[in-house]
């Protein structure tokens, strides 16, 4: 069985910084396999891209509100993907998500990810 589990959400001021952890595991999860993104959901809207990263790491994608404030990056060898948050705004405030994506679909389109994490909440205040 294949689980995302992400971790890093908290509570932050306004032009703070977090980091959302994402570690993968299972039996036959091969995570260089998969290409990785995260999405964020706030009350009552759509789940919303905010970083993509393709297999090697080589290959980086960002959602137009967070370009240059947000930097994701993958460790192989831990099975994990990382997004660190800087310049934080309260417009951040999301539960954070992290998919694993094994085709050639849109990476920045949720419905094409095999795999969800439960989730993590940032709330960043004014």
């Amino acid at each position: 069985q294949v689980q995302l589990v992400e971790s890093g959400g908290g509570l932050v001021q306004s032009g703070g910084s977090l980091r959302l952890s994402c570690v993968v595991s299972g039996f036959t999860f091969n995570f260089n396999k998969y290409r990785m993104g995260w999405f964020r959901q706030a009350p009552g809207k759509e789940r919303e891209f905010v970083a993509g990263i393709n297999w090697s790491g080589t290959y980086t994608y960002y959602g137009d509100s967070v370009k240059g404030r947000f930097t994701i990056f993958r460790d192989n060898a831990k099975n994990l993907v990382a997004l660190q948050m800087n310049s934080l705004k309260p417009e951040d405030t999301a539960d954070y998500y992290c998919g694993a994506l094994s085709g050639l679909g849109n990476i920045k389109s949720p419905s094409v990810y095999d795999y969800w994490g439960q989730g993590t909440q940032v709330t960043v205040s004014s």
